[in-house]
């Protein structure tokens, strides 16, 4: 039993306890808010998928595009609910649009939902969607030629 009298499940005391940390307090009202619409945020299939995407680092639009197979302007969407959440920052290089996580700590919020969920971990590269960018689908090489086949 917990100091509140409830019963809880040693595998998610131990759970909380990995991570814990002391808050004084019942929490405000201006909290909460902060609380809501940072699940609200994280409240999307497609969302949870690109974080999941960039949990192995920066990717371009097109990257997360062809990975999701979905369109660039409802992935743009969703990165941008994102961005204005403080979960993601975007850099522009040429063409491209890169994402990255810039607050780690929600990895560690998608290991415990899977782990709520009772799933197992995701597998890296499972996605069959070949990505166009240069990155994924480096520009294909001329062959050399010899001398020989050179034409005048």
């Amino acid at each position: 039993m917990n100091s509140c009298g409830i019963a809880t499940n040693n595998a998610i005391r131990r759970t909380c306890n990995m991570q814990k940390k002391e808050y004084t307090g019942v929490m405000n009202h201006a909290s909460a808010e902060r609380h809501a619409r940072l699940f609200k945020a994280l409240m999307h299939p497609v969302r949870l998928q690109i974080l999941d995407l960039l949990r192995d680092g920066e990717q371009c639009v097109c990257h997360l595009e062809a990975h999701l197979g979905q369109r660039q302007a409802y992935v743009s969407q969703q990165l941008a609910i994102l961005r204005k959440a403080g979960l993601v920052a975007d850099r522009r290089d040429g063409p491209n649009n890169f994402y990255r996580i810039i607050r780690p700590e929600v990895l560690t919020m998608l290991d415990t939902a899977r782990a709520i969920a009772g799933e197992a971990s995701a597998t890296p590269g499972a996605s069959s969607n070949a990505c166009p960018c240069r990155r994924c689908a480096p520009a294909p090489t001329m062959p050399l030629l010899r001398k020989e086949e050179i034409p005048c």
